[in-house]
C-alpha cells in the first residue's frame, strides 16, 4: 500500500541541500563561545543532576528570600533619605504633623503613606528579612542533623555560618535605619555594648558615631553598611556556597540505587530549573501576602527617637532576642581595676557569649572529625537517630538558645503569667545550664531507642496489631516483613568504627607525644559511640528471615476472614506486603 506523503512532508531529493544563513542570536552565541569557551562548561552543568526531597527546599527559601530582599531594597533605596538632619514633618500621617523629626524618619513615613506601594514594599522587605534568617537557621539544622557538613563540605558549613552571622548583622542595621523610637533604642543599646569592651570600648563607640552618641553620622554609615558592604559580602558568599554545592555534588538520602559515587535525581534543565523558578514565585507570593496583610514595624506608632520616651517593653527583632535574654539574666558583675571599669554584666553576655557560641557552631565539623577520626568522603545523608551524640549536641545547643530567647521576654512572661520577674530571672539562670544537659541525655537515649526499634523491625518485621492465640493458649502479635526498599534505606549506613587508641608510652616506657590529647580523644570517642546500636549483620538478617518464614508457614491456615472484626482490615495490608515480597 503506497502512501502519499507530499501533503505532510516536503522532500529535497531533486535539489542539493544548502545551509541556512545563521541567525543573529546564533552568530552572537558563536562569537561569545569562541572568546569565552562557555559552551562546554554550560553543556555539562546545565544537565547536572540534583536529588529531589522536600528538606532541600529550605536552602532555596533562604536564597529566594534574599532575592526578594534585593528587589524590595532597591525600591526602598530610591525614596529613603539616610540623614539625621532635622525637618518638620508635613506628610499624610496627621498625629505627627508639625513634629520635628530626622530626615530618615521623615522619608520612612513618606514611604509608608505617600509613595504608591511604599508600605507594601517596606513590609515585604522586613518580612523577607525574617524569613531569610529563619530559613538559614532551619537549613543549618537540617545540614547538621543529617551529617551533610562532613568531608568534603566543611568549608560550605563555614560559609553557611558566616551567612547566618552577616544576615543577622544586616537585619540589625536595616531596622536601625528609620530612626524611630524602637530602632533608636537599639542603637543606644549597641553603643552601650561597645563601651562595655574593656579598654577599647569607648574608642570604638567614638569611631562609629564620629563623636558622642548619637551624633549625625550613624544613620548614613549604617545605610552604607546595609546597602553596600554586607550585601556585597552576602552575594560573594552565596556565590561561593553555590559553586561548592555544584563542585561537590548534592547530598542525597539513602535508598535503592543511591550510593556514595552517584546522584539520583533530575537534571538542571529543564526539570530542576522549572521547579526552582516556580518555587521562587511561591516565596515571592507568600512574602507579598505577608507584606500586604500582616503589619510589621509600624514606625508611625513608635514616633521619632527620644531617649526620654524609651519603655522597658522595647525588644529587638526575634533573631536578636537570645543575646538580649542573656543580658537580662546576667548577674550585675562589675569591677574597677586601675581606674578602669570592667562591666562584665554587659561584656560577657553580649560580646563574649555570642562570639563563643558562633565559634562553637563554626568548629562543629572539625571537632567531630577530630573525635571520630573519620576522613572519608560522605555524600549520603544520615538519619539523626543514627548519630545519637551528634543529634543530642545540637538539641542541647537549641535548648540553650531557646531558653536564652525566652529570657529575653522575661518582663512579658511576668505580666502575662502574673508572676514575679525576679523568680523568672532566677529560674532562667539555672535553666540555661540544667536544661541543655537534660535535653542532651533525653535526645541521646531517644535516638538509641529508635535504633533498637529499627533493628527489631529489620529482623522481625513490622507490628500488624493482630493478636494471635496458639492452641496452647499463648498470645503473640503477628509481624510481617517490611519492603525491600525500606529495608535497604534502613541498612544503608556504615557501622561505627572506633580508631585504635595509641599507647601512652612506647616500648621503652617513654611517654608518647600527644598522649594527653589522645586520652581526651579516647574519652570523647567513648561518649560519641557508647550504647550506639549497630545495624544487623547479614547472618542475623538471614536467620531472622528464616524464622519469620517458619512462623508464616505455621500461621498459614489462619489467613482467612474471621467472624466479626478481629482483623479490622489488617489482612488487606498483610496481603499487600506479602505480594511485594
Amino acid at each position: 500500500m503506497s502512501i502519499d506523503t507530499s501533503k505532510v512532508a516536503a522532500s529535497n531529493t531533486t535539489t542539493a541541500a544548502t545551509a541556512k544563513k545563521p541567525s543573529k542570536a546564533g552568530a552572537a552565541a558563536a562569537w561569545a563561545d569562541d572568546r569565552l569557551g562557555l559552551a562546554t562548561a554550560m553543556k555539562k552543568n546545565l544537565r547536572k543532576v540534583f536529588p529531589d526531597h522536600w528538606s532541600f527546599m529550605l536552602g532555596e527559601i533562604a536564597l529566594w528570600s534574599f532575592v526578594v530582599l534585593l528587589l524590595s531594597g532597591v525600591f526602598l533605596t530610591l525614596w529613603f533619605t539616610p540623614s539625621m538632619g532635622e525637618v518638620t514633618y508635613q506628610g499624610s500621617y496627621d498625629p505627627l504633623r508639625g513634629v520635628t523629626v530626622s530626615e530618615a524618619y521623615n522619608s520612612a513615613l513618606k514611604l509608608s503613606f505617600d509613595v504608591r506601594g511604599g508600605l507594601l514594599m517596606r513590609q515585604m522587605h522586613h518580612w523577607a528579612a525574617m524569613v531569610f534568617i529563619a530559613a538559614m537557621m532551619i537549613h543549618l539544622l537540617r545540614v547538621y542533623f543529617t551529617g551533610a557538613f562532613r568531608k568534603p563540605r566543611e568549608l560550605n558549613w563555614v560559609i553557611g555560618c558566616l551567612l547566618l552571622l552577616l544576615g543577622t548583622l544586616e537585619g540589625f542595621t536595616g531596622y536601625s535605619l528609620p530612626d524611630d523610637l524602637l530602632s533608636g533604642t537599639g542603637i543606644r543599646a549597641a553603643d552601650g555594648f561597645m563601651k562595655s569592651i574593656p579598654l577599647v570600648g569607648s574608642y570604638l563607640s567614638f569611631f562609629l558615631f564620629d563623636g558622642e552618641f548619637p551624633g549625625d553620622a550613624i544613620i548614613p554609615r549604617l545605610f552604607t553598611i546595609h546597602v553596600l558592604l554586607i550585601p556585597g559580602l552576602l552575594l560573594a558568599l552565596i556565590a561561593a556556597h553555590m559553586l561548592l554545592l555544584v563542585y561537590h555534588k548534592h547530598t542525597q538520602w539513602p535508598g535503592p540505587g543511591r550510593t556514595e559515587q552517584n546522584v539520583v535525581g533530575f537534571p538542571m534543565l529543564p526539570v530542576y530549573a522549572a521547579k526552582a523558578g516556580g518555587f521562587f514565585f511561591i516565596v515571592f507570593g507568600v512574602t507579598a501576602l505577608m507584606g500586604g496583610l500582616l503589619s510589621i514595624n509600624p514606625v508611625w506608632k513608635f514616633g521619632p527617637y527620644d531617649p526620654t520616651k524609651v519603655t522597658a517593653g522595647s525588644q529587638p527583632d526575634w533573631y536578636m532576642g537570645w543575646p538580649d535574654g542573656a543580658l537580662r539574666i546576667m548577674p550585675g558583675w562589675e569591677f574597677g581595676i586601675f581606674g578602669h571599669t570592667f562591666p562584665f554584666n554587659v561584656f560577657l553576655p553580649i560580646i563574649v557569649l555570642p562570639g563563643l557560641m558562633f565559634t562553637i557552631l563554626l568548629m562543629l565539623p572539625f571537632i567531630e572529625s577530630w573525635v571520630t577520626g573519620d576522613k572519608r568522603d560522605h555524600h549520603l545523608l544520615e538519619r539523626p537517630r543514627n548519630a545519637p551524640t551528634r543529634t543530642a549536641v545540637m538539641v542541647s545547643l537549641m535548648t540553650f538558645y531557646g531558653l536564652m530567647w525566652a529570657a529575653g521576654g522575661n518582663d512579658i512572661i511576668a505580666i502575662k503569667l502574673h508572676a514575679s520577674i525576679n523568680q523568672i530571672t532566677y529560674f532562667m539562670r539555672a535553666a540555661v545550664f540544667i536544661g541543655p544537659a537534660i535535653a542532651f541525655f533525653i535526645t541521646r537515649r531517644w535516638c538509641i531507642s529508635l535504633q533498637r526499634h529499627d533493628n527489631e523491625t529489620l529482623l522481625h518485621g513490622y507490628e500488624t496489631g493482630i493478636i494471635m492465640r496458639s492452641p496452647e493458649g499463648g498470645y503473640s502479635e503477628r509481624h510481617l516483613p517490611i519492603s525491600d526498599a525500606r529495608a535497604y534505606t534502613m541498612t544503608a549506613r556504615q557501622r561505627d568504627e572506633v580508631p585504635a587508641l595509641e599507647a601512652e608510652t612506647d616500648a621503652n616506657g617513654v611517654p608518647t607525644p600527644g598522649s594527653r590529647s589522645a586520652k581526651v580523644k579516647s574519652k570523647l570517642q567513648t561518649l560519641m559511640y557508647a550504647d550506639n546500636v549497630q545495624k544487623p549483620t547479614q547472618e542475623e538478617l538471614e536467620e531472622a528471615h528464616h524464622h519469620v518464614e517458619h512462623e508464616n508457614e505455621l500461621q498459614a491456615g489462619l489467613d482467612h476472614a474471621a467472624d466479626g472484626h478481629q482483623f479490622d482490615g489488617h489482612h488487606l495490608v498483610d496481603e499487600e506486603h506479602l505480594r511485594s515480597h
